[in-house]
């Protein structure tokens, strides 16, 4: 199954308006990735909380997660909080550091938020399909991450 991701991402380019928040923009992003791409199961963004050096859950779609914060470090997202570089995971199972949100979730990419050389946030796509990953989707939300990136 081909995935256009050109057509997906003129789409999310409709969503920027400048009068809706943030947090109704990054919603909106979510909806439409899990809408439009057959393995993005669970989309959500992880926000920088500075003051304690913490990502705080921000807008997700997708199954409930206990997991609303996460130590800079830990697991999968913190790892690229820490680094301000893309991870991608086809197989969970593998990875020592990995925070198991579903036992559904068998790959996941998390792809950083940089504002100004920083890291502010993350977007964090969990697949139940088994290696599902490739260089474009990396690209892919790369260039969703920069545009969001005008927004903090």
């Amino acid at each position: 199954m081909q995935t256009d991701f050109q057509h997906i991402l003129n789409g999310i380019k409709t969503l920027f308006d400048a009068s809706k928040s943030r947090e109704q923009l990054l919603a909106d992003i979510c909806a439409k990735l899990k809408e439009e791409v057959y393995h993005y199961d669970w989309v959500g963004f992880y926000l920088l909380n500075e003051s304690n050096n913490e990502l705080v859950l921000g807008p997700y779609v997708g199954k409930p997660t206990e997991h609303t914060h996460i130590p800079v470090g830990k697991g999968v997202c913190g790892q690229v909080a820490e680094s301000g570089e893309s991870k991608v995971v086809q197989d969970v199972s593998a990875e020592n550091n990995y925070i198991a949100c579903s036992i559904d979730v068998q790959s996941e990419i998390v792809v950083p938020v940089m504002k100004n050389g920083k890291f502010v946030a993350e977007i964090d796509i969990d697949s139940h399909s088994a290696g599902p990953f490739t260089d474009e989707d990396e690209q892919f939300l790369g260039t969703i991450c920069k545009m969001v990136a005008e927004r903090f």
